[in-house]
């Protein structure tokens, strides 16, 4: 079963996509490989629960089991040794990815207060678009009252494109509301 928008990207966006690119074939045209979603715990190094709280609410936002991130140097200013645990990340393919990114565009951005849309500039070069979002409360499954610290979330939406203008465009088309410039 496939989601709403993944129905709509190839019934609408992808005949859209073939004539404003210029592609002849419609395995040529860009579309949304993974989603990755990513949480930086610096207290987690004097504070081992602020990792549980990070895993739970991670799990609840994307439906999936988060992985722990740790650390590869050691830093001894921010007391930190290799190996540390430092950070916590989910990693969104197919159906779950979709519904993600369908979530985020229609309900969790616009939820943000004295939101005028998303950076047009946070592209990589190679067609992949992070946006960070100060925390994590404009989700609706997570509950205000039984959050413990106002945490940071990293959203990495990774594309098929070749460059950032197609994949601005795809993302233009799946409804990303960017900010007008």
């Amino acid at each position: 079963m496939k989601s709403r928008l993944e129905e709509k990207y190839l019934a609408e966006l992808a005949p859209q996509l073939k004539t404003g690119l210029g592609y002849d074939n419609i395995m040529q045209l860009p579309k949304l490989r993974k989603i990755v979603l990513s949480v930086g715990l610096g207290e987690a190094t004097q504070e081992p629960k602020a990792l549980e709280a990070a895993e739970k609410d991670l799990a609840t936002i994307s439906g999936q089991h988060p992985v722990t991130t740790r650390a590869k140097k050691s830093i001894s200013s921010f007391k930190l040794r290799a190996g540390m645990p430092i950070g916590m990340m989910v990693t969104l393919r197919g159906k779950r990815m979709y519904d993600f990114f369908d979530k985020l565009v229609n309900v969790v951005l616009p939820r943000f207060r004295d939101f005028r849309g998303v950076s047009r500039d946070s592209f990589d070069g190679r067609g992949n678009y992070s946006l960070g979002m100060k925390e994590q409360i404009g989700f609706p499954e997570i509950d205000y009252d039984k959050v413990d610290k106002i945490r940071g979330l990293e959203v990495t939406i990774v594309t098929t494109a070749k460059n950032d203008d197609e994949a601005r465009t795809l993302l233009e088309l799946m409804g990303m509301p960017f900010r007008r410039t």
